[in-house]
């Protein structure tokens, strides 16, 4: 078995409005927890109730999503000020 080693160099990370984009997934996530709630019975029935905690999940995250890219942004103005 050989040792798999890239034969190009990584892309560079894509740059845009990131922390807008988290937030709006982690509002999205959340509202489809709340849309799905009163069908919990129907969900429960059918064996589907993964998919009401799979949002709220989705939406845990996302905060965890919010706050890690919120520092990011922070740290890397930081470093732009210090070396400009």
């Amino acid at each position: 078995m050989t040792k798999w080693t890239p034969t190009h160099e990584a892309p560079e990370p894509l740059e845009g409005p990131v922390v807008s984009t988290i937030i709006g997934g982690t509002v999205l996530w959340f509202v489809l927890f709340l849309v799905q709630l009163p069908f919990y019975g129907w969900f429960e029935d059918h064996g589907h109730t993964w998919w009401v905690w799979t949002c709220l999940a989705g939406a845990g995250l996302g905060l965890i999503g919010i706050w890690y890219v919120r520092r990011r942004e922070a740290a890397l103005e930081r470093a732009e000020h210090d070396t400009a």
